[in-house]
């Protein structure tokens, strides 16, 4: 009867673990719970209150515990991202004015990128065309920071 209590008591520590590290949405935690509680009725139920009490305090310092590995900050460090992002959005934009020519570097579908004498940035078709790469075009506006291209031949 002791393994019954033993797999409550598991099945429980595995459900926290899945809601630390994977399903942070709070059923694993309240299944979790609902093993704990299980296992401290089971015991006390089956196996007499003196067992239960134990079963209850090596729950609650086992709760304890789990609380204090999930809140230390050293333990997160290890998931988190170590790199820091240095990459800029379009910041080329600045150099590019209207009327500049240029030649699509990749596919605009609609969005891509093109390359304004030896200015490369990220352009977008003005009405929304497919366009593929290779293809001479020019700078009809600049909104928000996003360059509006047509193919010169329009």
């Amino acid at each position: 009867m002791w393994w019954i209590t033993v797999g409550l008591i598991l099945a429980g520590i595995v459900l926290m673990f899945i809601e630390m590290l994977l399903l942070s949405g709070g059923f694993a935690g309240v299944a979790c719970l609902a093993c704990f509680g299980a296992a401290t009725w089971y015991t006390l139920d089956k196996m007499g209150p003196v067992a239960g009490r134990w079963v209850l305090l090596f729950v609650l310092v086992l709760l304890i515990i789990m609380i204090i590995i999930m809140l230390r900050e050293k333990t997160w460090r290890k998931f988190s991202l170590k790199e820091d992002i240095s990459s800029q959005v379009n910041k080329e934009v600045e150099k590019v004015s209207v009327g500049d020519e240029g030649v699509t570097l990749s596919r605009l579908a609609p969005i891509g990128s093109a390359r304004f004498e030896n200015i490369s940035c990220e352009v977008k078709s003005h009405d929304g065309s497919m366009l593929d790469s290779g293809i001479a075009v020019v700078v009809v506006a600049i909104v928000d920071n996003q360059v509006l291209v047509k193919p010169v031949n329009q």
